[in-house]
């Protein structure tokens, strides 16, 4: 979208030099003091905001860290649970048909959301309770209002402050390829916690209670990556659509928080419906719901990146046809 313009830039002929009249660029030292002055505090500003999250989460690992010096083969839990989200992940990022993005920014935004899950973590266990009070209505509320939107906003943050605003940033289905790769960090992080708490309160045997917890987890990352990869999609048409980027990104957050707030608010109750219907145990429901689930949201995304895939293809058919000079009666086929 191009720049908006005063009166007095559109009528002049670049002939006048309208500093600080209409237009403004850095000249004085009180100009530069000024614009260092913002980049300072603009970059101060995100630099507290990560060191904060840094140091919320090395306080949320404490226990995860600790019992895998007891126990290493807890590590390997760990790592175990985000397989299958990891595998969707590259999936995703396979199906960027336009290049390979780097995998510096890659890494960074996976370390991004591990980061700032950490806020959606102090979110949920503050707003939780209150919630709790009220019931099962009350927790699909919580689902609806609070754990899906936050979850989801904090996902796409990882992407928005970085990876984002790089030059490699350079199609719509980018969006999707990050968005993936920060639900793979919340999802991480997620599972960590989640293990090691079990793991640390269970009063079964050390290997009962990490497979069980672990093979979960395991059902429940690639939920992570799917929606946040939908958030991201719409993020990178908001790049490519300046003058409706907010209400892209306010749709792409609003059909991932409902999403993933759905999926919360169902998942303990659809599974024990299909035990009690069907001769089947309540970990087949669970697990038979989960994929259900997860391939009809895969299912959604997946048109959606396969649509841009033909459309890119046939826009590079036509431009390559186009570029190709016409044969005239005396010009030889080409064999």
């Amino acid at each position: 979208m191009s720049r908006r313009r005063d009166p007095v830039e559109r009528a002049d002929q670049e002939s006048t030099d309208l500093y600080d009249v209409s237009t403004w660029e850095p000249r004085s030292a009180v100009d530069r003091l000024s614009y260092g002055v913002y980049r300072g505090i603009n970059y101060g500003l995100r630099g507290i905001i990560l060191l904060v999250a840094l140091g919320i989460t090395l306080l949320l690992l404490v226990q995860p860290g600790y019992l895998v010096l007891e126990q290493p083969l807890l590590g390997v839990f760990f790592g175990l649970s985000i397989v299958p989200a990891a595998l969707l992940a590259g999936f995703i990022w396979y199906t960027d048909i336009t290049s390979s993005e780097p995998l510096g920014l890659l890494v960074a935004t996976f370390v991004l959301a591990v980061l700032f899950a950490t806020f959606a973590a102090i979110v949920n266990s503050l707003t939780g309770p209150w919630f709790e009070r009220f019931g099962a209505v009350g927790l699909v509320f919580f689902f609806f209002l609070i754990v899906g939107p936050v979850e989801e906003a904090v996902k796409l943050l990882a992407v928005r402050v970085f990876a984002y605003r790089s030059e490699s940033f350079d199609a719509v289905i980018v969006g999707a390829v990050y968005g993936a790769v920060a639900g793979l960090g919340f999802a991480a992080i997620e599972n960590a916690i989640y293990i090691a708490s079990t793991v640390a309160e269970a009063e079964i045997g050390f290997f009962a209670a990490a497979t069980g917890i672990t093979t979960v987890r395991a059902l429940v990352g690639p939920g992570h990556v799917l929606y946040s990869a939908i958030a991201g999609y719409y993020l990178g048409l908001a790049k490519f659509n300046p003058q409706y980027a907010g209400p892209l990104v306010v749709k792409g957050l609003l059909i991932a928080a409902v999403l993933h707030a759905t999926y919360n608010s169902t998942v303990q109750v659809v599974p024990d419906v299909a035990a009690a219907l069907y001769p089947i145990t309540p970990e087949l429901a669970f697990v038979g719901y989960v994929i259900v689930f997860d391939l009809a949201v895969g299912y959604y995304l997946y048109r959606k990146i396969a649509r841009y895939r033909r459309t890119y293809d046939a826009i590079r058919d036509d431009a390559r046809r186009s570029s190709q000079p016409e044969l005239t009666e005396f010009d030889p086929p080409s064999r």
